[in-house]
């Protein structure tokens, strides 16, 4: 049995998973003033992010069309699609609506696609969860038994190091926003079960804030030795590869893979961001 993994670019790879072309990836597009971006290996987010610190206004995000998705349908004989939470995205709706076109041609076509209930290096970790028991030979209705747990489970969780994305937006008021850049007060937020972004905790200062993240792990993870932590990082190759040691020094995980924060992560996580998943 043949099976293809589709994911949207949420989804944040490294080098190593990139070459290996196991996940095919629908690229989102962003727009920040007048200029459009496609989110695909093409993009450099060095310029996105200096874009993004020269506009006052908020980027905009827009799902690939159910047409990009239809594309990737062809290759096999499962398809197994991971989107964005689909509380924070329409991509999960428009990958929906091209299974249910496609299956009206090709009604033996099996085609499954997870809400990750998340976004960024929480999707890689589930594309590569479907590939390991594709690997395993479970049947696509095992695979799909087993992902939808290990996504029940998952725990998702980001410190930001820049405030200014949520100001724009508006989750958070410039007033707030001033104080809290004044006070140097940096934010821990992560993921809930319903796939929605919520505060978990607030520390003053960068150094206390990557201790807190690592505290995290503990207060909220189990069974760590049967899981892999992914880390996303925004433009701090290095802060990414500290956290990693330090990690290891007091969690034993399965394995630890670090991936570059793509357009969309970008955006969410800004400059110096670090997103965790496990």
């Amino acid at each position: 049995m043949s099976i293809k993994v589709v994911t949207d670019s949420g989804c944040d790879l490294n080098n190593k998973l990139k070459q290996e072309r196991e996940i095919d990836i629908v690229p989102l597009s962003i727009q920040i003033d007048d200029k459009h971006y496609k989110d695909d290996e093409q993009l450099n987010t060095k310029d996105l992010l200096k874009q993004m610190k020269n506009s006052d206004s908020v980027p905009k995000t827009a799902s690939p069309s159910p047409m990009e998705f239809i594309k990737r349908f062809k290759e096999a004989e499962s398809i197994f699609v991971v989107t964005l939470s689909s509380s924070l995205s329409s991509t999960y709706n428009n990958a929906m609506m091209a299974k249910e076109m496609y299956k009206e041609q090709f009604q033996d076509k099996f085609i499954h696609v997870f809400d990750s209930l998340s976004a960024s290096v929480a999707e890689t970790l589930i594309s590569l969860k479907i590939l390991e028991l594709a690997k395993k030979n479970h049947k696509n209705l095992e695979i799909v038994e087993k992902v939808n747990e290990y996504i029940s489970e998952m725990k998702t969780l980001f410190v930001l190091d820049s405030l200014e994305n949520l100001i724009k937006s508006g989750r958070m008021s410039r007033l707030k926003g001033r104080i809290a850049t004044a006070l140097n007060i940096k934010p821990i937020l992560g993921g809930n079960k319903e796939g929605k972004i919520e505060l978990v905790d607030r520390v003053r200062g960068s150094k206390k804030a990557f201790k807190r993240l690592i505290e995290l792990i503990g207060e909220k993870g189990e069974k760590l030795e049967e899981k892999i932590l992914g880390i996303a990082h925004c433009n701090c190759l290095e802060k990414a590869e500290k956290f990693k040691e330090e990690v290891m020094k007091r969690y034993n995980f399965k394995d630890i893979i670090i991936v570059d924060a793509g357009g969309i992560s970008t955006v969410y996580a800004n400059e110096g961001g670090l997103i965790i998943a496990f």
